[in-house]
């Protein structure tokens, strides 16, 4: 049986962990500009992002279609009319911020509706405030044959 003091002490260690992460986010909401209502808002022009997203269902197919359920979430990216490009351990998409987080839930979700128990999916995510924003052409031209 555990010490009495053991749950208590626990506790008092997790109170002075999250003591910084409430500062930090007191800190953050107070500092942060007031939010345009969703109504209003509308996405910055020219804003890009990419994004690595791999899948990884359980199980990965069927019997018959080994990669079935992967591959339902490739197709998902395909129907997006998005630049892609799929690699071995993931697929890497680019384009505005407003289509590529959608898109990654859809993808997530593309596998479950194939027939998948369970998925567990890897992002990578990376954007600029700033219109423009290097493409994977950009990050990866000098490195290809």
């Amino acid at each position: 049986m555990a010490h009495p003091s053991f749950s208590r002490l626990r506790r008092f260690r997790l109170a002075l962990l999250s003591l910084p992460l409430l500062a930090c986010t007191a800190a953050w909401a107070q500092a942060a500009p007031p939010q345009a209502s969703p109504a209003t808002a509308v996405p910055a022009p020219g804003r890009h992002m990419i994004a690595e997203i791999q899948v990884i269902p359980r199980p990965a197919g069927t019997a018959d279609d080994r990669y079935k359920h992967v591959d339902a979430a490739i197709a998902v990216i395909q129907a997006s009319g998005l630049r892609y490009e799929v690699h071995g351990m993931g697929t890497v998409v680019e384009g505005p911020p407003e289509k590529i987080w959608p898109l990654l839930q859809a993808v997530h979700q593309a596998t479950l509706e194939a027939g998948a128990e369970r998925t567990l999916s890897l992002i990578k995510v990376s954007g600029s405030a700033q219109a423009g924003g290097p493409s994977v052409d950009d990050l990866v031209r000098k490195f290809r044959k």
